[in-house]
């Protein structure tokens, strides 16, 4: 079995964190290292630390933040320190202070990660009813669109407990994010390094109602979101310039020759629209990742934009309509949104795909 190190971000921890870290020294789980950041705890906090380097095992390291910097900024402390002091550590697991994670469901992860050693474990929490509303909230909301962006099946995106392969935590140190955002990245981008998501099912443990949790409800949701966000945001400007523009060509261009129009007013307002977008994307959404980009979008563009015009003619001819209707206009919003499912697929993997570092 490898050895693994074991990484614990705390924020004001109480006495279940000294509980869950001696039932883990205590346990047969490998354990090469354990590493516990102290991010910006208050004085109230400082004698728990005390009394966890008070127990004198050379397995315990403890870090400390001067100021509370968030918990993704706390994870990357701990990876940079295992990384450059724990050589021969294949596998960093993270576990939550709060002691929801006990040691037999962080062992079952550990049992998932031998057999998948290049995979991303994560312990999985089933969620019932009873547990808590703002603990499904992030759950609830992010479940569907995490599988649609990243094709893998994600049940918990918000659990703590990952099992987490050394090559993978070399590219996580150059993530963005230093708040609860940083562990949704890290499940969004996975597969862009070639990370499969595998779930290890484990209890759910809610204590007090999940008061020790530090999520944030509106500022971390939204740092969560940032990233589709900003695709989102870049598609609907992009949108708003190519859908103006086709509505004012059609009314200029008079009622004759319908198909013909449909298609000149979609090549004239893609076109610079299309100028939006790429740059949008390539400086904001994706930071100037990929090679070549400019070819890859210029191919993207011409299938896009004629499969946009001679379908948006296509779907309003279903349509009923009578000279001067709005059926071309809604014929291209059906259109065009689900080219923009389509396109943004095609971008991400495609198109401005990140360059991979040095494992």
């Amino acid at each position: 079995m490898k050895a693994y190190g074991i990484l614990i971000p705390a924020l004001n921890p109480d006495e279940k964190l000294l509980d869950s870290i001696q039932e883990l020294l205590e346990s047969s789980v490998p354990v090469q290292a354990l590493v516990v950041v102290d991010d910006g705890s208050d004085q109230q906090a400082q004698p728990i630390f005390q009394r966890l380097a008070d127990m004198e095992d050379e397995r315990i390291h403890i870090l400390h933040h001067e100021v509370n910097r968030g918990k993704g900024a706390a994870l990357k402390t701990g990876f940079k320190y295992i990384l450059e002091n724990f050589p021969q550590i294949q596998g960093i697991a993270t576990m939550d202070a709060d002691g929801q994670h006990p040691v037999d469901a962080l062992a079952a992860c550990i049992h998932q990660f031998e057999k998948h050693p290049q995979d991303l474990i994560i312990g999985a929490r089933q969620f019932t009813n009873q547990i808590p509303w703002r603990s499904q909230f992030g759950n609830v909301l992010t479940r569907k669109l995490v599988r649609m962006l990243t094709r893998q099946n994600i049940s918990d995106t918000q659990t703590g407990l990952r099992v987490i392969p050394r090559s993978y935590v070399r590219q996580l140190l150059s993530f963005p994010g230093e708040r609860f955002e940083f562990e949704f990245d890290m499940l969004l981008r996975a597969r862009k390094f070639q990370v499969k998501i595998t779930e290890q099912p484990i209890p759910t443990i809610y204590l007090d109602g999940n008061k020790s949790s530090h999520f944030r409800m509106v500022r971390d949701s939204v740092a969560i979101y940032a990233r589709f966000l900003k695709f989102a945001m870049s598609g609907l400007i992009s949108f708003l310039v190519d859908v103006g523009l086709f509505e004012l060509m059609i009314v200029l261009m008079g009622k004759e020759l319908l198909g013909e129009r449909i298609i000149v007013a979609t090549i004239v307002s893609r076109l610079l629209s299309a100028m939006v977008n790429y740059t949008l994307n390539h400086r904001v959404v994706f930071g100037k990742q990929g090679r070549q980009t400019v070819i890859k979008y210029g191919g993207l563009f011409i299938i896009q934009m004629f499969a946009s015009g001679y379908l948006t003619d296509l779907v309003t001819g279903w349509l009923p309509h009578s000279q001067g209707s709005i059926a071309p206009l809604i014929a291209k919003i059906v259109v065009d949104f689900t080219l923009f499912i389509i396109s943004y697929q095609i971008q991400r993997d495609l198109i401005f795909k990140e360059k991979r570092g040095a494992d």
